[in-house]
């Protein structure tokens, strides 16, 4: 199948899922809020493929998708959406060309999370697993030990001992700890323990000398997380160079490239909207856009590798703990880190609703500050309990509610997931709903409908497709180039029509942001103890 070619209901399906995703993101935000699109839209490309053997992985994709498209949640965005809203013009130029290193970041490492279920064997796939699980482990005993110790409050982290230009260097040293432990138990690295380090040491190295040396800083004083995101790029890059995975840096640069051109061109979109004079929720507008705008272009890109990844194995089976681990990742974990944060919502805006019922807190984290275990934390539990017990039972004597096909198991997975996301999202917004919620929630919803219809009718649309081999090797070095063209063309075309927009005023939107000049605006140092942090 060529990329120019691809079923209408595979882009839809894959822009429709983002875009859902994405519009949920935004109401619970950074790495976690990341992963739930990443997630879904991982499925909904391995489902309207046409690959069987892709069928078979997709919770594994689903997995995978989830991890490599949350950690671009790490990077703040807002103060380069800022700039391309200003006066200066050299100033817009830089927020649109940040904008799209930011979307290719974002996309860059989603493509790779993605992507690697469709190039690694049954048995390197396997050795992913247990590192993926130490890392876990390692980041949830950090949370508690940190809130243990110094019960740090978001809006005071600058003052914390570990603050470091507001980034999360603290989880890349844990990631590459807990890789080494797993090594140590395994008496020696391999590919799954390998992968970590790379991007853990590449985070480091790239934050190091791109902040830390030559003092480049995208937005002062929001956090440099990009520059690590940087670096994990690097990581991918030169993992899958070592590993002979070209497809998987293909995969990387081409989701990459996209993405950028996703993320500029939604708040380009935002802009010329808001020139019109209507007014609502723009921004949503804006985030569920560029949720689209990833989803065609991450279709796009796994397009041009749908018929050239190698064929999976499909006779093997995983251990029991593998399948149940992807499962439970994606369904209860994922589910729960964010939605923690909407029963801490109810509690703030509900005045009816006491942050404790019985001595018991409604939501507790699994923090010290904020009580432990709540009730919603006893009934995720009792959720995971079941999850667990059921997939257990029905390896030993399948379920009648589980559908036989692995297609089938796909879209029962899809579906409740999508669904999941979707009422909950709408539970959290429910409290302090107005008319322009409507944009946001109304638009989330009858998306999700159209998923759900294509998700369910789609594969029978669409031809089957089988797996080959293919050197990736002579893309690898186009896409670079005409990825590098796209950045410096979008940057000055989106600038220009900013300017033809609103000439050398700032538009609407967004606060007054200048990065240069004499007029410039974005603080040089650190906030200062006792004020709430930028």
């Amino acid at each position: 199948m060529d990329a120019a070619v691809l079923p209408w209901q595979m882009l839809l399906l894959c822009g429709l899922s983002l875009c859902v995703g994405w519009g949920i993101r935004g109401n619970f935000g950074h790495e976690y809020g990341a992963a739930l699109p990443g997630a879904l839209a991982a499925m909904a490309l391995v489902l309207l493929s046409g690959r069987e053997d892709w069928w078979r992985h997709v919770h594994y994709f689903a997995l995978f998708g989830a991890i490599g498209w949350s950690f671009g949640g790490s990077m703040s965005y807002m103060m380069v959406v800022g700039y391309s809203h200003s006066p200066h013009p050299l100033t817009v130029f830089y927020g649109f060309a940040n904008l799209f290193v930011i979307g290719f970041l974002w996309a860059a490492l989603g493509g790779a999370g993605t992507a690697l279920p469709a190039f690694l064997t049954h048995t390197q796939l396997s050795l992913f697993f247990v590192p993926i699980a130490a890392v876990f482990i390692g980041w949830s005993l950090q949370a508690v030990i940190i809130d243990w110790i110094f019960t740090p409050r978001r809006m005071q982290r600058h003052e914390s001992p570990l603050y470091w230009f507001d980034t999360d260097w603290v989880a890349a040293l844990v990631a590459i700890v807990s890789a080494l432990i797993v090594a140590l138990f395994r008496g020696g690295l391999d590919m799954g323990t390998t992968f970590v380090l790379y991007m853990g040491i590449c985070w480091f190295g790239a934050f190091l000398l791109l902040v830390n040396v030559f003092r480049l800083r995208m937005t002062p004083p929001r956090g440099d997380n990009w520059a690590g995101c940087v670096g994990l790029v690097i990581g991918v890059l030169g993992y899958c160079w070592r590993y002979e995975l070209g497809g998987v840096i293909f995969a990387t640069l081409m989701t990459g490239f996209a993405g950028g051109v996703a993320f500029s061109l939604g708040q380009l979109l935002k802009l010329i909207c808001i020139r019109t004079g209507l007014q609502t929720n723009w921004h949503s507008v804006m985030e569920q856009t560029q949720g689209f705008l990833f989803g065609l272009g991450f279709a796009v890109a796994f397009g041009f590798i749908l018929t050239r990844a190698p064929l999976l194995e499909v006779s093997t089976s995983f251990p029991r703990w593998i399948e149940i681990f992807a499962v439970f990742c994606v369904l209860i974990a994922l589910t729960y880190v964010n939605y923690r944060k909407a029963a801490g919502t109810w509690v703030d805006l509900v005045e009816s609703l006491p942050e404790r019922f019985f001595g018991v807190p409604v939501v507790g984290w699994f923090r010290r500050s904020r009580g432990w275990i709540g009730w919603f934390e006893l009934f995720y539990i009792g959720i995971g309990i079941a999850c667990v017990w059921l997939l257990s039972t029905h390896f030993r004597e399948p379920l009648a509610f589980i559908p036989t096909s692995w297609l089938g198991k796909g879209q029962l997975l899809y579906l409740v997931l999508l669904w999941w996301m979707v009422i909950f999202n709408f539970e959290r917004a429910l409290v302090n709903f107005s008319p322009h919620r409507m944009v946001t929630e109304g638009t989330i919803i009858l998306n999700a409908i159209i998923c759900t219809v294509l998700v369910a009718l789609g594969p029978q649309m669409i031809t089957k497709q089988t797996g080959g081999l293919f050197s990736f090797n002579n893309w690898v070095l186009q896409t670079s180039i005409w990825g590098i063209v796209v950045l410096v063309g979008t940057t000055v075309i989106f600038g220009c029509m900013k300017h033809v927009l609103y000439g050398k005023t700032h538009a609407p939107g967004a606060g007054l942001h200048i990065r240069f000049g004499a007029d410039a605006n974005a603080p040089k140092e650190r906030p200062q103890a006792g004020e709430p942090h930028p």
